[in-house]
Formats: structure tokens, sequence, C-alpha cells
């Protein structure tokens, strides 16, 4: 097998990372993002590792975002309720 030169190498590598996601890849991610534990932990994993295409980690980045903003309003959610549920019930 011939080598390689760097710049073959690093060519080689953006075709990697700008390849388009298959329907069966997509199929797989969902299915891994559905175990609970697991689909965390790979998104962490897409977002920030080098080895899933630039469109898998914009969507993993974008997850982990929303995730972020969901968490921030439920917490939210759940102070006021229970701040209110502390001082008496209705805040008269």
């Amino acid at each position: 097998m011939a080598e390689l030169n760097s710049n073959e190498l690093q060519q080689l590598q953006k075709q990697y990372e700008n390849r388009p996601m298959s329907v069966g890849n997509w199929f797989v991610t969902i299915l891994i993002m559905a175990i609970p534990v697991v689909g965390l932990i790979m998104l962490f994993v897409w977002a920030f590792g080098d080895m899933a295409p630039q469109s898998k980690r914009n969507w993993a980045r974008a997850q982990l975002i929303w995730m972020l903003i969901a968490f921030v309003l439920v917490f939210l959610f759940y102070f006021m309720i229970f701040s209110t549920l502390y001082r008496g019930g209705y805040g008269y």
C-alpha cells in the first residue's frame, strides 16, 4: 500500500469530516440517544471529539445547548413553585 504524505492525509480527513450522514447513520444515532446515560455520554463524544462528521458534531452541540436551556428553565420553574409553597401557598 502506498504511503500518504501529510497533504494527502489532511485532504482525506477533510473529506471524512464533510461526508454526508446516511439514513442508517441517523437511525443508529437516534437509537443510541434513546439509551439514557449512554446517549448523554455519546453527545459529548460527538460534540467535542474529532471522529464524527461535521454535521453530527454540530447537531450534538445544538442538542447539548437545548438540554442546558431546558435544564435552566425547569430549575427556575421548580424554584418558583417551591418558593411560593414555602411562603405560604398563594403569595398574598
